[in-house]
Order: C-alpha cells, then structure tokens, then sequence
C-alpha cells in the first residue's frame, strides 16, 4: 500500500534547468535519429512511423505500468515521442501533401483538444498531477501531439518563411527566453508557461538537429546522422547519470 508521501510524488520529473536541457538533447535527437532511419536507411516516413510507434508505445506501456518515476524509463518514452513525431509530421506534410501550414494547424488543434479533454475529465493539466493511468494516458497524448505539431512547425519557420535553420533557431530560442523572463518575473499561470515551453523546445529541437544533419548547400552541417544521433544520446545518458532526479511533487 502506497504512504501518504509516495501518493503525493508524480510520475514525471521535477521541472529543473536540467529538465529542459535533457528536452532540448531528446528533440533534436528525435530530428536526426528520424531522419536518420526514414532517410539515411532509405525506410521512408511511412515504415519509419510505424517501427518508432512500436518503439512508442512499448516505452509508455513500461513507463505507465511503473509504480513509481524512473528516469531512464521516462527519458526513453520522451525520446520516442520526438522520433515518432518526426517521421509522422514529415509523413504527413511530404508524402500526403498536406504541408506545413496544413499539418501545423492539425496538429495544433489536436494539441488544445487534448488539453481541454484532460483539463475537462481531470481538472488540471498540471504536470505534477500526472500520478494515475488515466491522467498519464492524456499526458503521453498530449506530448505525442505536441512533439507532432513541434517538427511541422520548425520546417514551416525554417523553410516556407526563409529564415532558415539558424533564424528559426534564433526565433525559438528568444521565445523561450521570453518565457524563462515570465516566469521569473511575473505570476503568470505556471502550468500555461510549462506547456508552452514544452511546444516551443520541439520546434528549436528540429531546427537544430535539421541544421545538423543537412547538406551544407540547404543550410546544414552536413553531419552524420548517426554520429549526430549517438553523441546526442550519449550526452542525455550523462546528464540522466549524473544529475539528480526527483519526481515533481504535487503543489508545487
């Protein structure tokens, strides 16, 4: 029988500095290690969904059934969320033609019903409530659209509007600095800043794993997508070790 102070504890991370680096390092994995199957290994979008959405759900499945937050068992289900999202969002924009602005505003419709039916059955969408199936079933819903929507709305900066990977990065990344600056300086909703947030280091994750592994006459580095991908999860293997990881604790 679970004491009174281990039905307090989430099964999500406590939201630290180190959170959102571990998201920025499992976005932009998620960019180079779908390309690097769909593309590199010439699988296609459709074939390379359907191996990370197994991937996907095997990682919830292990991360629901937990009776208590493991690190290493969320950051996985994290990280096949973004490689999901990549393959599904380019499958979705490219091959069904439905482009970015199409599957952006999709994806993001998606994204606010699944908030608002959480929000409506539950009462919150507050990450440190995320401690039962059902309200970590909506959570994996709405993360699963949020990194969807995160990669079409990269391409749709980086490429429709011209600013390239760098100035889409630029973008990004001031809109999070944005909302760092609410947070330390206003009483503004914390969840409603959470969340934003959490959509927005999809998109800079894309544009920077894009600006990694594409070729130099489109903007990119040209990288491996392989090296890229294994020193970017090499990386969030290092700050799972070393950092200390707490479960978020409700009301606060």
């Amino acid at each position: 029988m679970d004491t009174p102070k281990q039905e307090s504890l989430s099964k999500v991370p406590e939201v630290t500095l180190v959170f959102w680096i571990i998201k920025i390092l499992a976005t932009t994995l998620g960019e180079t290690g779908g390309d690097a199957v769909s593309m590199s290994m010439h699988l296609g979008y459709l074939v390379s969904t359907g191996i990370f959405a197994v991937i996907f759900i095997a990682a919830v499945i292990v991360q629901v059934s937990a009776k208590r937050f493991h690190p290493v068992v969320y950051w996985t289900a994290i990280v096949s969320t973004t490689t999901v999202g990549t393959t599904l969002a380019d499958f979705a924009d490219r091959s069904l033609g439905i482009g970015y602005a199409g599957g952006t505003s999709i994806l993001f419709a998606l994204l606010v019903a699944s908030l608002l039916i959480w929000y409506r059955v539950l009462g919150s969408v507050a990450v440190d409530t995320v401690s039962s199936p059902k309200s970590e079933t909506f959570y994996w819903a709405t993360i699963m659209f949020s990194q969807t929507l995160g990669t079409a709305l990269g391409d749709w900066t980086a490429d429709t509007t011209g600013l390239g990977y760098n100035g889409a990065a630029i973008v990004f990344g001031a809109m999070l600095a944005i909302l760092a600056a609410a947070y330390y300086r206003t009483t503004f909703s914390r969840t409603t800043l959470f969340w934003a947030a959490f959509i927005l280091t999809r998109p800079l994750g894309a544009v920077v794993g894009d600006f990694l592994d594409k070729p130099i006459s489109k903007g990119g580095l040209a990288l491996s997508r392989y090296s890229a991908s294994a020193t970017l999860l090499v990386l969030i293997g290092l700050c799972i070790l070393i950092f200390s990881h707490q479960p978020a604790k409700r009301g606060h």
